[in-house]
């Protein structure tokens, strides 16, 4: 069995502990996504059934990304000290019992607080590519990464279509919408603990071995602390990119099903449908950004990869300004699907850049940028809750700042610093 990075992605095979490990990873992350946004397709049900008010759904959106701020922070360190298995399979157990037991709530202050928990299983996205990154070498890394956080954040997507039919099968089974969306929401949560079961059995930490099996040499060893690995101005370039591209994702994933419920007056499977379509683009469309970035990458370094991060960024914002203006459905799904690929095009090249800033800090640093994600969804989710702003002026003030951040990271030069992969015979079996 090889113990060596992969230097090719080959997305058919199984074969081998790195491409074992980097299906069960996306498939993982695939499944977090169904108890982390399972509720909001159900919203227009849980509006109706807690009396939910404008501002509150919103602090609703608002909880589901904060938390996943300061759990990617702890838990990229956890993936650099404890090792991604173990990580993994700690937050499927945890995360799975809020997603199950979310149910429970009758009232505001008891959903909102579960639904603050439940942002914790966001920290998923940052094991997923660190995990991704330990199994390939540097000249596939940012593909890799792309494809599975790309098939991950599909998860996204099918939910906004899958959750609503479950909870209308429950209904076809004589229950009523207001117990049935709380039945619903323990199939994701019995989904997440089967996936711990076969993270932690069948993954292993790095192709060599797991943290506690192998002995790493000393340039492996010595970690670099928090805020020296934070001193480097590309993180928090990369951060604010991230805020602007995953953060309107997830703020998407959030109010996409409420937003074609109201304005087009539809049920929620056909809301759901369509807000699906949206995270439906993950199947490919971030792994173009990953292999586009990983080519430029090839031809013109890490400066290529930052320019290439910047047009997209700015092609983003003028689509979702666009998405804003428009008034008819078919011009609605043309438009977000147009920013929705340039939009996850920039997730993808993002993670091209995030493992080379510093390869003895790639879990930190994966936090910072992965919980950069969640800042900007979280400040775009203050828009949404205002009784005062429309939604679609919401996504006009969104689309504005994207581009200006778009137009920022041409100044940035991510090759600032010279950035060498560690070499494999870093990696000793004990």
């Amino acid at each position: 069995m090889s113990t060596d990075k992969l230097t090719r992605l080959n997305i058919f095979s199984i074969r081998g502990v790195q491409m074992r490990t980097f299906h069960i990873t996306w498939l993982t992350f695939f499944v977090c996504f169904f108890g982390w946004f399972g509720l909001a397709p159900l919203m227009p049900a849980i509006r109706a059934d807690l009396g939910l008010t404008k501002p509150q759904v919103g602090n609703t959106i608002i909880a589901a990304v904060s938390a996943t701020i300061f759990a990617r922070l702890i838990i990229g360190r956890l993936c650099d000290t404890w090792g991604p298995r173990k990580t993994y399979t700690a937050l499927l157990i945890l995360g799975s019992l809020p997603v199950m037991l979310v149910g429970l709530a009758h009232d505001y202050t008891t959903f909102l607080l579960f639904r603050l928990t439940i942002g914790v299983i966001g920290a998923s996205f940052v094991i997923t590519q660190f995990h991704t990154s330990m199994m390939f070498g540097p000249t596939i890394k940012g593909t890799a990464n792309a494809v599975a956080g790309g098939w991950g954040n599909l998860g996204g997507g099918v939910t906004q279509l899958a959750m609503p039919l479950i909870m209308s099968a429950i209904v076809g089974f004589g229950y009523v919408k207001a117990d049935a969306w709380r039945l619903a929401m323990i199939v994701p949560g019995v989904l997440m603990l089967v996936m711990a079961f076969v993270y932690y059995r069948y993954t292993q930490d790095t192709p060599a071995g797991n943290y506690d099996e192998i002995q790493r040499a000393d340039s492996q060893q010595e970690t670099v602390s928090f805020w020296k690995a934070c001193a480097d101005l590309r993180v928090w370039a990369l951060a604010l990119a991230y805020g602007c591209c995953f953060g309107m994702e997830i703020t998407f994933d959030g109010v996409a099903a409420l937003y074609f419920f109201d304005n087009f007056h539809m049920a929620e499977t056909e809301a759901g449908f369509w807000a699906m379509l949206f995270g439906f683009m993950n199947i490919f469309a971030r792994a173009v950004g990953g292999i586009v970035a990983d080519k430029v990458g090839r031809r013109y370094g890490m400066r290529g990869k930052g320019l290439l991060l910047a047009g997209l960024l700015l092609m983003e914002g003028a689509g979702i300004a666009l998405f804003a203006q428009t008034g008819s459905l078919p011009l609605a799904i043309v438009s977000m699907l147009t920013f929705a690929m340039f939009l996850k095009m920039a997730n993808g090249t993002t993670y091209a850049i995030t493992p080379f800033v510093n390869p003895r800090a790639v879990g930190i640093i994966s936090g910072v940028v992965g919980a950069g994600g969640n800042v900007g969804g979280m400040l775009m989710g203050f828009l949404f809750k205002s009784a005062t702003i429309s939604y679609g002026q919401a996504f006009l003030y969104i689309g504005v700042v994207v581009v200006f951040v778009g137009l920022l990271l041409l100044l940035v030069n991510f090759n600032t610093e010279p950035v060498a992969e560690p070499v494999e015979a870093d990696l000793q079996t004990a």
